[in-house]
This record gives structure tokens, sequence and C-alpha cells, in this order.
């Protein structure tokens, strides 16, 4: 234990996420260690996205406007609507540079668990969304664990009576793995999802 503001400090930091006691101990000192500049302008961006960040109107995506960028660029396929659990998972498929729809961002996952179930995600605007006759594909891009599965079960059931053509993302083996590391369940919805090779 240290006293005053390094153990606050250390305490602050410890409770973000992924950052355990000797993590939030090393990133501390690395702070206490830097020049006195960078840390203010550390300590003024984080203040900035407190004051300046949003989440889009449209999608749930975070924005500094009242629209994401995504939402408002005209060449995006609004036909498509990608459904994702966090913003962070938008980033993931921009990466890519393979899908050219549109988002929605549920803002977490169905998790009994954690309490949390239908009504405390965003899933009444993505059906007020989908109330035109635009959207002629969602397109479940949920984590592919069981709180992901289940949010993925439960969108699909209430799409299905809309009319709108609902697609899940492929999961299996990853890009230059070998088999016998793979583990049971991933190695089943590698078979599920085959394709066609001739």
């Amino acid at each position: 234990m240290y006293e005053g503001a390094v153990q606050e400090l250390i305490d602050e930091l410890g409770r973000l996420p992924g950052v355990g006691p000797k993590s939030a101990q090393r990133i501390a000192f690395h702070l206490l260690d830097a020049d006195k500049e960078d840390v203010r302008r550390l300590a003024e961006a984080m203040t900035a996205v407190k004051e300046k960040v949003r989440f889009c109107r449209i999608c749930g995506n975070v924005a500094e406007l009242e629209e994401c960028a995504i939402c408002r660029d005209a060449r995006r396929d609004a036909s498509v609507i990608c459904v994702v659990e966090e913003s962070k998972d938008v980033m993931a498929i921009e990466r890519t540079r393979s899908y050219r729809g549109r988002y929605h961002v549920l803002g977490g996952a169905i998790s009994p668990i954690q309490g949390i179930g239908p009504d405390q995600l965003r899933i009444r605007e993505l059906m007020t969304r989908l109330s035109d006759d635009t959207v002629q594909e969602v397109v479940l891009a949920t984590d592919p664990n069981l709180e992901g599965e289940a949010t993925a079960t439960y969108l699909s059931r209430m799409l299905k009576t809309l009319g709108v053509r609902v697609t899940r993302l492929a999961s299996g083996l990853p890009v230059g793995g070998d088999l016998e590391y793979a583990d049971e369940v991933t190695l089943g919805r590698a078979f599920e999802g085959r394709t066609v090779v001739a």
C-alpha cells in the first residue's frame, strides 16, 4: 500500500476493465515518471471524451455529432444492417474493409447472470429502424459466446416475423490455426458453416 495520491491513482486504474492490481501499479508509476505535459494531455483526452462523445441517435455507435460518420455516409448500403454488441465491434468489422452496410449497436448482450435482459438493450430501436421497407438483410454479428448466442437467437426469432433476411456471421477455425488445437465447439461450428469449393 502506498500513501495518498499514488494509492488513489492505483485504486482508480485498478477499476478499469482488464487492469489488475499489478498493471495498475505499473501504469501509476509510468505516469509518475512521465513528462508532466504527456500526463496533462492524457487527462485532457479523458475529460474530452466524457464531454464530447455521445451515442449516435440512429445506430448507437459512438459519435461527436448527433449521427456517427457511418450513418452520415450516403455511400453506405442502407439495405443491410449489421447488429453488434458494442461500438468496438463496429471498428473491428470496419478494419476488414469487406462490409459496406450500416450498423446497429445493442449496447451489450442478453445475460441473465448480470441482470441484462432484452429491455436493457437497444432492441426496440432496432425494430423501429426495420419498420420501413429499406432494410432487406440483418446480419447478426454478436460475440460467439453464451451471451452473444442467446442474443442472436432472441433477435432471429423476433426478426423472422418481419420478413427480412436474417444472417449470422460464420464462426469456426481461425486462419493459420491447427485442427489439433481447436476445441469441440469451434470445430463443430466449422463443420456446420462449411462451404462448397468444387
